[in-house]
């Protein structure tokens, strides 16, 4: 009887075990008409990075802090001292308040670019400054000299006595892509050291707000703030790729509208200014137009690609190659011309003196014209924003 019982519920274990079996292989292996489940995603593809404490270790030695001193000349309160007549009433007062010029401290970031002392930073920072003292990541502070300063790309170089200083290398700002994830090193309002993360927003930006500058701008939505200006803006790869410059905000403080100086831009600056101590650019004398514009319809051209002559400058080399009001470029030396500020930027960056391949529509009919650059001029440019 016992057996019997023992018997049977060997048997119905079996049988349970092949129904769950069954059900499985169902369920694991779909019919003909039947789709199959859809394959989970990788999520370890799409994690994201949990930390950049190795970049940041890396890249914020060479990251400097900046002091300047300048002297402020305060309005001239009593005008008429120098009348002894007056003086007789204020006595001295006026020539004391006359003679007081209040010193005014400047704070920005820079860059070590070479083990020698060499610092990359923003014109704006040192500019007028009669002391500069910078700031090294080891609590080191020492003097600093300008060894060249840029107006029109905001750039400087500086130097200090040092040797086997840590260095951050220039990357490739041309192969900065939007999306890409970027940190923003520097010293904001003198908080200390500060590490901010974002992403490039956009490339080859313009804001207008330099004098007779040559802009194309990163921008970013990594936090900027003053004292943040001539700091570091760095790929997750520990590379160089913008000088933070300049910020868009009504309140003065970072809103996501940051704008650095191309890493590409600042390599071909400082090489200048540390060989010779200045920048020479070219100039084709030509004010050039964006494709479509008012004025552009008004010359008689509606579509592009390329950019519109709307003036040429007598006695330049645009004059002296025969290019006229209306003709349109569409490349420079075989590469498309896209907008105006990229086409400055591309004649700027090119040695006076030397001969261009210009790709030019005139009447229906496509030429190649080479003209030979003269050299742009900051004095001459501001007004009429030749290239």
């Amino acid at each position: 009887m016992r057996v019997g019982i023992l018997l049977s519920v060997v048997i119905a274990i079996a049988l349970l075990g092949a129904c769950n079996r069954e059900r499985f292989t169902l369920e694991s292996k779909p019919g003909p008409n039947t789709s199959a489940a859809p394959a989970a995603p990788n999520n370890a593809s799409f994690a994201p990075v949990a930390s950049y404490a190795d970049t940041v270790a890396k890249v914020t030695p060479a990251v400097v802090t900046i002091h300047s001193q300048m002297r402020v000349r305060q309005p001239q309160q009593f005008p008429f001292m120098d009348d002894p007549f007056f003086r007789r009433f204020f006595g001295e007062r006026g020539q004391q308040q006359q003679g007081q010029q209040p010193v005014q401290q400047g704070l920005g970031s820079g860059v070590i670019v070479r083990q020698d002392g060499y610092i990359l930073t923003n014109h704006h920072v040192i500019d007028g400054a009669e002391q500069i003292s910078v700031d090294l990541n080891d609590h080191r502070s020492l003097p600093a000299q300008v060894v060249g300063s840029d107006a029109p790309s905001d750039l400087a170089v500086l130097k200090v006595n040092a040797s086997g200083l840590p260095v951050l290398p220039l990357g490739n700002s041309d192969q900065t892509r939007v999306g890409d994830v970027v940190l923003a090193v520097g010293n904001p309002l003198g908080v200390g050291q500060t590490v901010t993360m974002g992403i490039i927003s956009a490339k080859g930006r313009q804001t207008g707000l330099s004098n007779g500058s040559f802009e194309d701008f990163l921008q970013t939505d990594a936090p900027i703030n003053r004292g943040n200006s001539g700091g570091a803006l760095v790929n997750t790869n520990g590379e160089l790729i913008g000088i933070n410059s300049q910020i868009l905000s009504p309140s003065g403080g970072s809103i996501g509208l940051g704008f650095s100086i191309p890493s590409n831009m600042a390599r071909s600056v400082m090489e200048q200014l540390v060989n010779t101590g200045k920048v020479r650019r070219g100039q084709l004398g030509v004010v050039v137009l964006p494709i479509p514009s008012d004025q552009a319809t008004k010359l008689g051209v509606k579509e592009g690609p390329g950019v519109v002559v709307y003036q040429v400058q007598s006695g330049s080399g645009a004059d002296r190659a025969g290019l006229k009001p209306g003709d349109v470029i569409t490349a420079l030396n075989g590469t498309a011309v896209t907008d105006p500020n990229q086409f400055r930027n591309a004649i700027a960056s090119t040695s006076p003196g030397t001969e261009v391949t210009l790709t030019v529509k005139r009447g229906g009919n496509e030429q190649q014209v080479k003209a030979t650059l003269g050299e742009f001029t900051p004095e001459a440019e501001r007004p009429r924003d030749d290239q």
